[in-house]
């Protein structure tokens, strides 16, 4: 029997959306508001789910305590109050647009749950704006 788990986390961090190699024109019409060169800020939510086969002697996908500290040590501690263009490897040659960050995610969270369950990241940029990646 598969069953999803999921948890809920959130960070605050700042960014800019914007290409070295387009005209301020270009990354304006592109980006708008978005583009802003001192950069602006977002209030994330993030729903970290593992499906899989529930263990028979815990009665876990995946324990719980063990998620909430993959996500505090990979993706909060790293991502939050951060100017992500600035201060996250990652994003130093990578526009990090809701979908880069949700990849960006998933890659750091992957090698840490087990092969035979399913990864699924979902983040809130705003509460209407969001984007899910599994891999």
């Amino acid at each position: 029997m598969k069953v999803k788990v999921s948890r809920k986390a959130h960070f605050n961090a700042a960014h800019r959306l914007y290409r070295p190699d387009w005209s301020d024109d270009k990354n304006n019409t592109v980006f708008g508001k978005c583009n802003n060169p001192n950069f602006h800020g977002h209030n994330y939510e993030l729903i970290v789910s593992v499906y899989g086969e529930i263990d028979q002697e815990t009665g876990f996908v995946i324990d719980m305590k063990i998620l909430k500290e993959l996500i505090k040590s990979n993706i909060e501690d790293v991502l939050d109050h951060k100017n992500l263009n600035l201060e996250v490897a990652e994003f130093k040659n990578m526009n990090p647009t809701a979908e880069n960050i949700a990849v960006v995610i998933w890659n750091k969270l992957r090698p840490h749950i087990d092969l035979s369950k399913d990864l699924e990241v979902v983040l809130y940029e705003t509460s209407r704006n969001f984007v899910t990646y599994s891999g």
